[in-house]
């Protein structure tokens, strides 16, 4: 990969980065050079992922605990990211969680809230921190990569706060990409269909669809999404890729499923 400032290699934030999704995502870009810090709630999972990543890719990897939904928590992780490096270069959005496959009328407050909090309200004030980051370093800007979802166009059956906000991550990938032109700020979103982790282990026994049945679907090893990350992160910030999509082949989704 292209070096950063000085010809170093380049600062990437993974947010959720410990786990599933977000690990792979980690350790694509370690392995393409650049020095990776992953965040997550859990600082002993997190410690034992960055430890793992750096022996395999033998990039840098530095764990950093935060909440991405406290705004204090957010600011003292993207301070820190400055006081060790003096930049960042690529934020990756990748911190989420799903709610209870429940109806809508019986989704309680504390479960819409946290949800709404890890994937929307978390996005937004990482995105905050990394513009004021990116706007002020020498040479300005960088890229924001958001983790979006098949589901913010075409909802599972009982999924309403999940799919609201991975809709509302679109808007949030929209408008960062516009107030984000003029400083060199480039911001794209991958939606990802069925990627093997925790979150999908249930697609083996069987989910529910539209039609009220059940089925197996198939998923894909998340390392093609890190792949795909790494591509998007690779580019110069002259081009940008604003939505991909990948997905399971086999999966329910184009169409009538």
């Amino acid at each position: 990969m292209s070096g950063g400032s000085g010809g170093q290699s380049k600062i990437a934030l993974v947010t959720g980065g410990g786990t599933g999704v977000g690990r792979a995502i980690a350790r694509g870009l370690g392995a393409a050079g650049y020095r990776v810090v992953i965040s997550g709630r859990r600082a002993d999972i997190l410690e034992k992922a960055a430890a793992e990543l750096a022996s395999e890719t033998g990039a840098e990897v530095t764990a950093i605990p935060a909440d991405v939904g406290d705004p204090v928590s957010v600011r003292a992780l993207f301070d820190a990211i400055e006081n060790q490096y003096r930049r960042l270069d690529l934020l990756v959005n990748n911190a989420g969680v799903s709610a209870p496959g429940i109806p809508l009328e019986d989704v309680s407050f504390e479960d819409w809230s946290a949800v709404v909090s890890a994937n929307l309200t978390g996005a937004f004030l990482c995105t905050q921190q990394a513009f004021r980051l990116m706007k002020g370093q020498t040479p300005c800007g960088g890229r924001i990569i958001n983790n979006g979802s098949v589901s913010a166009t075409t909802p599972r059956p009982n999924s309403s706060p999940y799919t609201a906000t991975k809709h509302a991550i679109t808007g949030l990938t929209k408008s960062t990409a516009l107030d984000g032109r003029e400083f060199d700020i480039a911001c794209g979103q991958i939606d990802i269909g069925n990627a093997a982790s925790d979150m999908t282990k249930r697609m083996a026994t069987g989910v529910l669809q539209a039609n009220g049945t059940t089925a197996v679907e198939a998923t894909i090893d998340p390392t093609h999404i890190a792949d795909a990350v790494v591509y998007m992160a690779g580019l110069p910030l002259s081009a940008n890729v604003l939505t991909m999509t990948v997905m399971a082949t086999k999966m329910p989704f184009v169409g009538r499923g």
